[in-house]
């Protein structure tokens, strides 16, 4: 299926590796012009040069801190310097610590507010009037499937990503009418860096070894296996799509039927 972005502008947060990393190669290989965006100038060279190699993209790289809103509005500023706008916006940074609320001070609750619900705010705030201005735009929020089933010891993940989960729902509502589109992916246990200290964390926990805590999560999936991040990126470029014009306020789950409610 051709997506009908080739030429458009994607700026994706958190894209050095993971599950950013994979939505990026995805909408490269569709003919997108490219952001890219972590902390570390270093890795995102090298990002570049493989995506470019491997699809012929247009790949601009900005390093920037998306927990301070300076961060935020630089990314957006120097997207729209590369590339004259910003066409689809994909929000995505690393998840909070894992742990029960006791685990968590006041302090790791204000940087994990601001590292993973403020950074949305700010970057749509920073992209949205150019997209309301050209009457469309993608909005794609990268969450968890714990905003429609909580994962124990995630209370951080579980509360957060809630809010972005309010947030991008009432927005999507007020940009409508712009033909702008706000959705949210939702992956579930899926094969990256994230995945890996969450596994340590459980083992801790609970005395198991790291391939018992996989294996304990795969049990949980009806496929019977956790996702690879391709999967996930192929969801989410849809949503950045001209065919999902009509999708917006929704929350999609990429889970292998994890969650085990009917919405």
């Amino acid at each position: 299926m051709d997506l009908g972005i080739e030429g458009k502008v994607a700026v994706v947060a958190g894209s050095s590796q993971g599950l950013g990393r994979a939505i990026a190669d995805v909408l490269a290989a569709e003919g997108v012009k490219l952001v890219i965006n972590s902390r570390s100038a270093d890795k995102l060279a090298a990002v570049k040069d493989e995506i470019v190699a491997a699809t012929g993209a247009d790949v601009a790289s900005v390093a920037s801190d998306l927990s301070e809103p300076d961060g935020a509005t630089s990314l957006i500023t120097k997207a729209e310097a590369a590339f004259g706008q910003v066409d689809i916006l994909v929000t995505n940074t690393g998840g909070p610590p894992a742990g029960m609320f006791e685990d968590h001070s006041a302090e790791v609750w204000r940087e994990a507010i601001a590292q993973n619900f403020e950074s949305v705010v700010n970057l749509v705030r920073a992209a949205l009037p150019g997209m309301k201005q050209r009457r469309w735009g993608r909005i794609v929020n990268v969450t968890s499937i714990s905003v429609k089933q909580p994962v124990e010891g995630l209370i951080l993940s579980n509360s957060i990503r809630a809010g972005v989960t309010g947030f991008a729902k009432t927005i999507s509502n007020e940009v409508a009418r712009y033909n702008v589109t706000v959705n949210n992916v939702l992956p579930g246990y899926t094969r990256t860096e994230r995945l890996i200290h969450l596994a340590e964390a459980v083992s801790e926990r609970d005395d198991k070894t790291i391939e018992q805590v996989y294996e304990g999560w795969a049990a949980e999936i009806p496929m019977g296996r956790l996702a690879e991040p391709p999967e996930l990126g192929a969801v989410a470029a849809f949503l950045c799509s001209e065919q999902a014009s009509y999708v917006t306020g929704q929350s999609v789950a990429v889970d292998g039927g994890w969650i085990k409610g009917l919405v």
